[in-house]
C-alpha cells in the first residue's frame, strides 16, 4: 500500500552546539517521505522555489520516492533557519521565510487520489482539509500540527480532527491544545476531539498512544548522542504510516509495533544534520536496532 505525504520540503539552516550547516534539505514532507520509503511506496505533495537544487530531487527519485505531487513554482524555497542550545529539545526559531510556500494551493494528481494512507504532515490545517477533500475513500488518515496552528489556527486545526483517524503532536503541543498539565488527561481529552488514535511525542522521554480501548507507552531507544533532532517528529510519523500501511491495517498490535518502528527512525535521523544518516541506513539497520530495542524494554519473568 502507498502512503500519500503532503507536506513542506525546505532549505534548513540549523546550529546546534557541535557544528552549523546551511541550505541542507529539511521540511516535513520530507522527512516523513524518506522515512516512510523503507516500510512502504510513497508519493509526495508539496512545493519548492526554482532555487531548490537538483540534487535533492535526484535525492527523492534515488528513495523511489514518486514526486510527480513536487512542484516547482516560481521563487525561492520555503526556508528555516534555527539554533539549539545545551537543551536539544526547545530549538530557538531564527527566520523563517515562507516564500512559495505562502501561496501554495494543493492539487493531489489524479494518480495519487485512491490512496489509502494519507499523511498530513505539518502544514496548515485549512490545506490538510483541502487535501482531504480531493481523496476518494482512504482507509487511514494521520495528521501532525505544530504550536503555530494551535495558536493561530485552532478553529481550522479543531475542524481537521473531526475528519482523521490518526493525530500526532509532542507533549508541549498537547498540553497547549487542552491546557492539561497531565499528559494522560491530555491524551484523553484529544481522543474527544474525533480522533480514533492520539499519539504524543516525547523525545528523549519515549511516545504515548491513546485510543478508546489501547493505552501504549513506549520507551525511547537510548542513544549516547543527540546530533541534530530536526526532523525527529517527522521522521516518527513517516516509520509509523510506512509500517502501518505495509501491514494494510491498523489495529491494536499493529498500531503498537508502528510505534515503535517509527520511534526507531527517529533515532536515526537524530544522528546527523539533514538526512544524511538516513541515507546510510538499511532495513538490516533498522531490524539490527529494533532487536536491541526490544532486548533493552524486555521484562523478565
Amino acid at each position: 500500500m502507498s502512503v500519500l505525504v503532503v507536506g513542506t520540503v525546505a532549505l534548513d539552516t540549523i546550529t546546534t552546539p557541535f557544528a552549523k550547516a546551511r541550505d541542507i534539505l529539511g521540511g516535513s514532507a520530507t522527512y516523513s517521505s524518506v522515512s516512510a520509503r523503507f516500510f512502504s511506496p510513497v508519493n509526495l505533495v508539496a512545493v519548492v522555489g526554482e532555487d531548490f537544487p537538483k540534487k535533492y530531487i535526484s535525492l527523492f527519485k534515488n528513495k523511489g520516492i514518486d514526486i510527480e505531487g513536487l512542484k516547482i513554482k516560481k521563487g525561492k524555497t520555503f526556508r528555516w533557519e534555527g539554533e539549539y542550545g545545551a537543551d536539544l529539545a526547545d530549538p530557538k526559531t531564527i527566520s523563517t521565510q515562507l516564500n512559495v510556500l505562502a501561496s501554495f494551493d494543493i492539487e493531489i494528481p489524479q494518480a495519487y487520489k485512491n490512496c489509502k494512507y494519507i499523511f498530513l504532515a505539518n502544514i496548515d490545517p485549512r490545506l490538510q482539509e483541502k487535501v482531504l477533500m480531493q481523496i476518494s475513500k482512504p482507509k487511514l488518515v494521520a495528521c501532525d500540527t505544530m504550536n503555530y496552528w494551535i495558536e493561530n489556527k485552532l478553529k481550522h486545526l479543531l475542524k481537521i480532527l473531526k475528519k482523521v483517524d490518526v493525530f500526532l503532536l509532542n507533549s508541549l503541543e498537547a498540553k497547549q491544545l487542552t491546557q492539561c498539565r497531565n499528559l494522560i488527561k491530555a491524551g484523553k481529552k484529544i481522543i474527544n476531539f474525533g480522533p480514533e488514535v492520539v499519539i504524543i511525542k516525547k523525545g528523549e522521554h519515549g511516545v504515548l498512544l491513546f485510543a478508546k480501548n489501547n493505552f501504549f507507552a513506549a520507551p525511547a531507544f537510548l542513544l549516547e548522542s543527540v546530533f541534530d533532532p530536526t526532523g525527529a517528529g517527522d521522521t516518527f510519523a513517516g516509520g509509523f504510516m510506512g509500517y502501518l500501511a505495509r501491514c494494510k491495517t491498523y489495529n491494536r498490535n499493529n498500531l503498537r509495533k508502528a510505534v515503535i518502528h517509527g520511534g526507531i527512525m527517529a533515532t536515526f535521523a537524530v544522528e546527523d544534520f539533514s538526512l544524511r544518516r538516513l541515507n546510510s541506513v538499511t532495513i538490516r539497520d533498522i531490524n539490527k536496532r529494533i532487536k536491541e530495542y526490544k532486548d533493552l524494554t524486555r521484562i523478565l519473568k
